[in-house]
């Protein structure tokens, strides 16, 4: 470096550290890594496999009692983001136990919640007065700021993955919650009702939204695994996904959640997909089959209550053993980047 040079970078440097007295500092020197051609995340792909995750939740059930933890859950944290306790930059992901006779008590939070259920059979959540019992593969929503409790009046462990936009919220300083006054909230609404009033393609003629979440939170696995079948034999199939549904509001037909995108998909036996890659890291969990995802230089075989995630703008492609179909459920912030106008997807 010449002396001209060498100058001018120790005056350069001298107003650096003046202006950050001020609380400025130059875009300049940060523009680059600021403004990227591609999306630059820290995120990686991994897998959670289902035997390593179900003997840590039942040691924990050992250790705490739901009461106690208010909820028992271990957090899927990913391995490029440890100790920010998210699976995405923007999205949480976490196992919840309740063992048989346990109650996780009511409490609500600014946070949207899904539950995804992939164990077990007899526990039911309460939402704003409502009771639904959940089985595998059914999708629950728990809408920003409506009470909520657990119970599992049965005889057998329940684990359900726990998906929230807890990093969105707390991005935007908008995070909030309190504690029910009671464990468990009264139910006061027969059970299947909502189901009754929302899950038909109809609705009661006087309801107006209050919020931009879906009416309906309980999506039963047995009509979207029959949804998806017939989409199966009559519809054609698409060369990255195979056949896929988004659930949606059936009042607007938008997504189910403001803040989060669900889908859930059915992959034949012996499916090749070729490779896909969109700007919503997403979060995949497995009902049925085996497989692998590639994800860039990643290979993540999976087999049932896996859970997987493939980083933003990351080539990834499914390939199905030729034993069985598969079926996927899978979330993801799509509906804020498109909200936004940044969502991208590139195929092939």
């Amino acid at each position: 470096m010449d002396t001209a040079v060498a100058a001018n970078t120790a005056v350069r440097k001298q107003f650096y550290e003046k202006i950050s007295s001020d609380q400025m500092t130059p875009l300049w020197e940060v523009l680059h890594s600021l403004v990227t051609p591609v999306p630059k995340t820290p995120c990686l792909p991994h897998v959670w496999k289902w035997d390593t995750s179900y003997k840590w939740l039942l040691e924990a059930g050992t250790l705490i009692s739901a009461q106690e933890a208010e909820r028992r859950v271990l957090v899927l944290e990913n391995p490029g983001l440890r100790g920010q306790t998210r699976i995405t930059h923007s999205l949480y992901a976490g196992l919840q136990l309740i063992l048989p006779g346990e109650i996780a008590p009511a409490h609500r939070h600014s946070q949207s919640a899904l539950r995804f259920i992939l164990h077990g059979s007899g526990a039911y959540t309460a939402v704003n007065g409502e009771k639904v019992f959940m089985n595998v593969g059914d999708f629950v929503i728990t809408p920003s700021w409506t009470f909520h409790d657990h119970g599992n009046p049965g005889d057998q462990p329940m684990v359900w993955l726990d998906g929230l936009d807890v990093p969105i919220v707390e991005l935007l300083d908008a995070q909030f919650m309190e504690k029910g006054e009671e464990e468990s909230q009264e139910t006061h609404i027969e059970v299947n009702a909502n189901l009754a009033e929302f899950g038909n393609s109809m609705k009661p003629v006087e309801y107006r939204p209050r919020s931009k979440t879906s009416p309906l939170f309980w999506y039963p696995y047995s009509r979207t695994r029959e949804a998806l079948e017939t989409m199966k034999q009559h519809s054609d199939m698409h060369d990255c996904w195979g056949f896929k549904l988004q659930y949606t509001n059936p009042v607007n037909g938008d997504w189910a959640i403001p803040t989060i995108g669900t889908f859930m998909q059915l992959m034949p036996k012996s499916f090749k997909g070729k490779p896909y890659r969109s700007t919503d890291s997403t979060v995949y969990v497995v009902v049925e089959g085996n497989g692998m995802c590639v994800v860039g230089d990643s290979v993540l075989e999976f087999g049932p209550k896996d859970v997987l995630v493939c980083p933003s703008w990351m080539p990834h492609k499914f390939e199905i053993s030729d034993r069985s179909d598969a079926v996927v459920f899978s979330y993801s912030d799509r509906p804020v980047q498109q909200a936004f106008d940044l969502w991208r997807e590139q195929f092939g």
